[in-house]
């Protein structure tokens, strides 16, 4: 009886003061959103960055720490301390617990963006997410020594289309000085977007690296030295080294059986890690940041919450003439207490509603947008046990400060018993 009274005069009473409390519930709808956006977008960030690589058992490169092999071959951050000669590559290739080897070579840059030299192995085996394969927007893989593939953000960056040309840079700065304008590649296709650092990438042959590197020994290029394409072509483009290589097994449970070997190369010091232990190490290291900005925001929510708490203690001196009346028909100090809690936790459930929907309709809106500008994917998706748990923390604050108001005019009220009341 006190519960579905008390239910039925907090909405007429909140329905009287819509103004004033709208404004606080749309406060605090924002910071419901801004809470649960960080905390969604924290999550399909790591799904994201943990699906950067799939379906690769080990990554190879020269001797050198776990977390920079994994930064410079696929993130392409920072630069190997060494290659691998061509030799040991060919080596491992021959092993037959190895059932592919993709090439990767580094170390050329196009107006900021890596240059990878690989081979055809390269979009047959690299996966990405759940197991996806690389698609094309337009065009198809390389086939000729002087063919480039651009990643969807370089080429809408730089509005790209199929047989347009582009001259590579010397070096991995973002601005250099030193191009290989004798050798002009020329765009053969253009990747869909994939939300990994694969569209931030150019992707040539080992070949085409060599060809323009002929006359560069000395890191710049020697005047007379330098061939046309043309006499490029006629040489032997066969590359004297790789920077890594990515493998798959044939049978999985020989994988830490060939990563030890690997790292106990003797021809050369070699190093052989799992991406993705890889990967949970270097989230481990930024974890920090998120759970920092979380927290932050979590603030922002419990800030909203006081601001209600003040709001309904600046109305309490204006709604006497409402409590008198309520008591003068017989509403006891109890359920004028539950009345105000039942307010909070109103304003607290209707928020969080809100603010559900408003979060499913920003990312249904910058989801595209997000992955085809930024290359970050954020997908529509059901919320987890996090995000109901983060959801379900809001009403009980909101039933907690709801009991500030609601204990001081139960004080108030006792102090000045009126006879009667509802029990």
């Amino acid at each position: 009886m006190n519960l579905r009274l008390a239910l039925s005069l907090a909405l007429a009473s909140l329905w009287h003061r819509r103004g004033v409390l709208g404004l606080v519930t749309l406060t605090l709808t924002l910071s419901i959103t801004l809470l649960l956006g960080v905390q969604y977008a924290r999550t399909e960030v790591r799904q994201s960055f943990t699906n950067t690589i799939s379906g690769t058992d080990l990554i190879v490169g020269a001797r050198s720490g776990q977390l920079n092999l994994l930064l410079y071959t696929v993130f392409h951050i920072g630069d190997a301390t060494n290659n691998i000669r061509w030799q040991t590559f060919q080596s491992l290739k021959e092993d037959n617990r190895i059932g592919w080897i993709v090439p990767i070579s580094l170390g050329d840059s196009y107006r900021g963006f890596r240059v990878v030299g690989t081979d055809s192995s390269f979009p047959e085996h690299f996966r990405y997410g759940d197991d996806s394969p690389l698609a094309f927007a337009s065009g198809h893989w390389f086939d000729g020594v002087f063919d480039v593939v651009m990643g969807s953000e370089v080429a809408r960056r730089f509005d790209h289309r199929v047989g347009g040309e582009v001259v590579l840079s010397h070096g991995t700065g973002r601005i250099s000085f030193m191009n290989h304008d004798a050798h002009p590649f020329t765009v053969s296709g253009i990747l869909k977007p994939t939300g990994t650092p694969v569209d931030r990438a150019v992707y040539v042959s080992l070949q085409g690296l060599e060809a323009i590197h002929i006359g560069w020994e000395s890191g710049v290029a020697i005047p007379g030295r330098t061939p046309s394409k043309e006499q490029a072509l006629a040489r032997d483009l066969t590359p004297s080294s790789v920077t890594a290589a990515l493998v798959g097994m044939d049978r999985k449970v020989l994988t830490f059986q060939v990563q030890r070997q690997i790292n106990e190369f003797s021809s050369e010091p070699l190093t052989a890690i799992l991406p993705g232990v890889a990967l949970n190490e270097l989230w481990r290291v930024l974890g920090q940041f998120e759970r920092t900005l979380l927290g932050i925001t979590a603030f922002v929510v419990v800030t909203s919450l006081i601001g209600l708490v003040a709001v309904l203690l600046a109305l309490q001196a204006q709604r006497r003439q409402e409590i008198s009346i309520l008591r003068a028909v017989g509403a006891s100090p109890r359920l004028i207490g539950l009345l105000y809690v039942l307010e909070c936790l109103l304003l607290s459930v209707v928020a969080c509603i809100l603010a559900v929907g408003l979060g499913a309709l920003l990312i249904m809106a910058a989801g595209p947008w997000l992955l085809e500008n930024h290359g970050l994917q954020v997908n529509l998706r059901p919320l987890d046990r996090t995000e109901w748990l983060i959801l379900a923390c809001v009403p009980a604050a909101g039933l907690l400060v709801g009991l500030i108001p609601a204990w001081r005019a139960w004080l108030g009220m006792r102090r000045q018993p009126f006879p009667g009341g509802f029990q």
